[in-house]
């Protein structure tokens, strides 16, 4: 019964089409009527569009200690994907449950949902909180605004457990992603004279070739026994645009590219290097030649990862909840090491498979979703 009331809950929730472009409001009112009926202090956070919000709720008594069950409500484009079925209608087809969100991550705020009775028991040992986020799609933006919140707050939880697809299997670190876009302003010119004017896309080469050194740095940094897969820090450029014609010096250049951290030292070695080779050696060059000429940088997404630690309550419950004594590290980025930035042990295990997020025909399984239940039901006589 408990399985059939959550697929109901999950066909609702897909049903909502909460694409990071457009707003979360109907969804997350649609959860906060249900942790309301449920007996939970509901808070709807709204961003400053009006547009976005976060929902943060607690059952039990509001102390220290408490556990948060967390997720975006946010999913995907299917924007130029061939589905067999309306991404935004549930299908179930052969034990598996089709549609935008089944398991990236609506699958898991379904299971909370759909448990509410045994959390409200769960509770009164410690209090259970809710944290469901928007925008984690496009840079964990919800998340960065929530943390700094609960941050502030005399009440502190103590764990965290992001439900993020991972076959339900236990990981406790992921490595950060910070993205940026770099302009690079120059002075055109004719090509046969080109020491009259600055090279935008000469100047992003040069700066590229600097990340490529610091890449190699990178690896030569990371500490050994890293449990991640690729070990280190990586560095990906992901697009360079620029000039005009063959014979035209080029004015103007746009380089996107992107880290993902295994460490905060690590981000900040990148950051801080790449800034001084910026300030020291490619602004000089550039404006002895062309004053107006500049270079600026766009901080389109900057996440932390959560760093694996040799001491995790929130790993260590999930592992008396699902009967397993071993947690990996994964590369794509969630929302986890925010929260262990604010103080709290988190750990990252949620039904579904990252295989199938992101993709057409995206799905999530009935037996995925019943670990998932079994998870969250054991709460109930979990202890502090």
């Amino acid at each position: 019964m408990r399985l059939d009331t959550t697929r109901a809950i999950l066909s609702d929730l897909i049903g909502f089409p909460s694409v990071s472009s457009d707003t979360n409001l109907p969804i997350i009112h649609y959860i906060a009527d249900r942790l309301e009926a449920a007996g939970a202090a509901v808070e709807v956070m709204m961003d400053p569009s009006g547009h976005k919000a976060n929902l943060f709720a607690t059952l039990g008594e509001a102390r220290d200690g408490g556990l948060v069950l967390s997720g975006h409500s946010d999913v995907v484009p299917v924007t130029d994907q061939d589905w067999t079925s309306d991404p935004f209608t549930m299908t179930e087809r052969d034990g598996k449950l089709y549609g935008r969100g089944a398991c990236d991550m609506k699958g898991f705020i379904a299971a909370c949902l759909g448990s509410l009775d045994l959390l409200a028991e769960a509770a009164r040992t410690r209090p259970i909180h809710f944290a469901f986020t928007h925008d984690e799609e496009v840079g964990c933006l919800g998340a960065q605004e929530l943390v700094k919140i609960l941050a502030k707050r005399p009440v502190k939880p103590a764990l965290c457990i992001i439900g993020e697809p991972t076959s339900m299997q236990v990981f406790d670190g992921n490595k950060g992603c910070c993205e940026y876009t770099v302009r690079f302003e120059g002075r055109p010119g004719h090509s046969s004279a080109p020491d009259k004017g600055v090279n935008a896309v000469e100047y992003a080469v040069r700066y590229i070739n600097r990340l490529f050194e610091l890449r190699a740095e990178l690896v030569k940094r990371c500490p050994e026994g890293s449990r991640f897969d690729p070990p280190p820090t990586t560095l990906n450029v992901g697009a360079l645009r620029g000039g005009i014609s063959h014979n035209v010096i080029a004015p103007r250049a746009e380089l996107n590219w992107e880290i993902r951290p295994i460490n905060e030292a690590d981000m900040r070695f990148v950051k801080e290097e790449i800034a001084s080779f910026v300030e020291d050696t490619l602004l000089p060059e550039m404006r002895a030649i062309a004053p107006e000429a500049g270079i600026s940088t766009e901080t389109i997404g900057e996440v932390v990862g959560l760093e694996p630690m040799d001491e995790n309550a929130a790993r260590d419950l999930v592992f008396a909840l699902t009967g397993q004594n071993h947690a990996g590290c994964v590369a794509f980025n969630t929302e986890a090491g925010l929260f262990q930035s604010i103080g709290m042990d988190a750990v990252i295990c949620g039904p579904g498979s990252i295989e199938q997020a992101h993709k057409a025909d995206e799905f999530v399984s009935l037996d995925q979703m019943s670990q998932a239940l079994a998870m969250i039901g054991r709460l109930a006589s979990a202890r502090s």
